[in-house]
């Protein structure tokens, strides 16, 4: 099962079961960065721009404080462009973004390509990249993570996972790297080494891991109700995620500057602010649906923090501004 067929099952099953259960909520401001809709959609930590990849047209790194798009990528030049992963450094110098069969890195500040890679071996299920675009995460259908590093060519396989790799983080020096699977486990290692750092168990497929930008927190969440934030240091557990529900599946999460906050997306329309000590829901809301015939859903791909305010970046092509504090 692929990517974008695996997150529309996730759409549909957690909307028939939890839909009813969730009340609607108007944002404070919304607009619109793409009327075919997004696949693909990550937001700098700043929150001065958001990089997204949009349905039957490019890649646009979009100004949230100007409202325009800055500059527009391509990975080819004639053909649809089905670009699935983005992820933004932490500094915000660099921009990877990724497609079934290639990644490609780029400079934020003169918006021109550093390079194209492609994978022949597998298909590319997540990535991620470092501060200054140093290194770069590659998380594979067939079970392996590649580190790899633009200016020397230096590359590392990690073979630590026996299936499936569904997400990937990197810390933003580039030494750390997060990564879960289908074979139910989470793993902190070293992109030096490849050594094993911290295990995380989970009772089923892991589907979303993020590692804090200040090195304080990681966040792993499986495909049922096993969602936790670790320690970054200790590895281990601070709190579990509290929620009725059977199934709750994150497509995005961030960790909050102060460390008081989790920032997570989902299908069905969820964003969620959840207290990181407590694992308790803070504030919960849901994002405007997609425009057509029924069923009219969202997935959450981007979000961020923006002064009070957080922003999220749905596949509905909607860009939305919620107050939480």
């Amino acid at each position: 099962m692929n990517k974008t067929v695996f997150l529309l099952f996730c759409c549909l099953f957690v909307l028939f079961c939890t839909g009813c259960s969730i009340p609607e909520t108007q944002p404070d401001a919304i607009s619109s960065v793409s009327e075919s809709g997004v696949y693909s959609a990550d937001v700098s930590n700043s929150g001065d721009f958001a990089v997204i990849s949009r349905v039957n047209a490019d890649i646009s790194v979009w100004s949230l404080t100007q409202n325009k798009t800055l500059f527009s990528w391509r990975h080819q030049e004639k053909g649809r462009n089905i670009v699935a992963n983005i992820h933004i450094s932490a500094d915000e110098s660099h921009v990877v973004t990724a497609d079934n069969e290639n990644f490609a890195l780029w400079n934020k500040a003169s918006g021109d390509p550093v390079g194209f890679w492609r994978i022949d071996e597998s298909s590319i299920r997540d990535i991620a990249v470092s501060n200054q675009g140093r290194g770069i995460l590659v998380g594979k259908a067939n079970g392996n993570v590649m580190f790899f590093e633009p200016d020397t060519g230096r590359s590392l396989e990690f073979l630590g996972h026996e299936e499936k790799v569904n997400s990937v983080d990197i810390s933003p020096n580039g030494k750390y790297a997060l990564s879960g699977s289908n074979d139910y486990k989470a793993y902190l290692w070293s992109t030096e080494s490849g050594q094993i750092i911290h295990v995380f168990n989970h009772a089923n497929r892991v589907t979303k891991v993020v590692i804090d930008d200040q090195a304080r927190f990681l966040f792993t969440s499986d495909s049922q109700s096993d969602s936790q934030i670790w320690d970054a240091q200790t590895g281990k557990a601070i709190s579990q995620l509290h929620f009725i529900e059977r199934q709750w599946v994150f497509t995005s999460a961030k960790f909050s500057d102060d460390g008081k906050y989790l920032l997570t997306g989902s299908p069905a329309r969820r964003l969620a602010l959840w207290n990181v000590n407590t694992g308790n829901v803070v504030k919960e809301w849901r994002v405007a649906p997609s425009s057509g015939p029924a069923p009219q859903s969202a997935v959450v791909y981007g979000i961020g923090f923006i002064g009070n305010d957080v922003v999220s970046i749905s596949s509905s092509g909607n860009l939305e501004h919620w107050a939480y504090k």
